[in-house]
């Protein structure tokens, strides 16, 4: 049986984590970033940033925190150990979602209201603008989440509304294939050794994985996971998946080789995006309906704490995490 799916809510239950820099959450309807304290477990501060901050993106280097404003085509720079603004980058259009190549050459938005993908240079040499924009890919319909293989060679798309997943070349910027996937495709996440992409179903309670190792990508098998299959967050350890079920208020851990659900864990209030922290076992979700951040012992299955931030918490990223793949 499991424990109650929220233990000591209050804070007194057992110490989560062994984080020491700040844990940030995204508000994304109050325009700003909760900055935590992951000793005390408190809100120290709220960064301003630009209208409508959907996801945060933490650089391969890990020297910056990017947190992309969708409304007002910026992106914020924040160092992830003191907090601190390091700059604003103005003239990114619509970035509803982003993210690095491994190799930190490109650097890729979604723009989802815009339906297109943008395929910048990161040129830092250039202080004043050093994203170059090398291609402006048209991405019908609602480009919604991105993800980069190791090689930094493919960059995966899901497109939420015409319910297709696209895979883009990096180095000529140009589409190699897109297929129909499931009802409305959100999150994606590429195995560790490239060879399988998951893509979590928000119009369905399924979780599609393909053999991206052909052209175009092949469906091998639908997880049955739960109502509102969206975000993904793995466990560190190479084997293990994380899946946020925002409608049925769960998460579901698979296992990326057998392809199974291994266990069902409470995630309170429509849970969203996670980080995992180094110990492997303290999850950290943005719990949006509740505007919330629920920290989760993925060990004894229970809700440690919850600790308020500001309206539809989205992203959420912490320096002291556990490995991504």
């Amino acid at each position: 049986m499991l424990a109650s799916p929220l233990a000591r809510a209050d804070g007194l239950g057992a110490k989560p984590g062994a984080a020491r820099r700040p844990i940030f959450v995204l508000n994304s309807l109050d325009a700003n970033v909760s900055v935590i304290d992951p000793q005390t477990w408190t809100e120290r501060r709220r960064i301003p940033t630009g209208k409508e901050p959907h996801h945060l993106y933490l650089t391969p280097d890990e020297k910056s925190l990017i947190v992309a404003n969708a409304l007002s085509d910026t992106l914020t720079f924040i160092d992830p150990v003191t907090a601190e603004v390091q700059r604003v980058l103005d003239g990114i259009v619509d970035p509803y979602q982003l993210r690095f190549s491994p190799d930190m050459k490109w650097f890729v938005t979604a723009a989802n209201r815009l339906d297109h993908v943008d395929i910048y240079r990161w040129v830092p040499a250039d202080t004043a603008q050093p994203l170059k924009l090398a291609k402006r890919i048209a991405a019908p319909k609602t480009p919604s989440h991105l993800f980069i293989d190791n090689r930094s060679s493919t960059v995966y798309v899901s497109l939420q509304d015409s319910d297709e997943l696209m895979a883009i070349d990096l180095a000529t910027q140009a589409p190699r294939w897109k297929i129909k996937v499931g009802k409305m495709p959100a999150d994606v996440y590429l195995s560790p050794d490239d060879k399988r992409l998951f893509v979590g179903l928000t119009g369905d309670k399924v979780v599609e994985v393909y053999d991206v190792t052909q052209s175009p990508g092949k469906l091998i098998e639908r997880i049955v996971t739960g109502e509102g299959a969206h975000a993904f967050r793995a466990r560190g350890d190479g084997r293990q998946l994380l899946v946020s079920n925002r409608v049925a208020n769960t998460l579901s851990l698979i296992d990326v080789q057998t392809l199974k659900v291994l266990a069902t864990l409470p995630g309170p209030s429509g849970p969203d995006c996670m980080d995992l922290l180094a110990d492997g076992r303290t999850l950290l979700l943005s719990s949006r309906w509740a505007g919330k951040m629920s920290v989760i012992d993925l060990e004894t299955r229970q809700v440690l704490r919850q600790v308020k931030v500001g309206r539809s918490p989205h992203g959420i990223w912490t320096l002291d995490h556990a490995p991504r793949r």
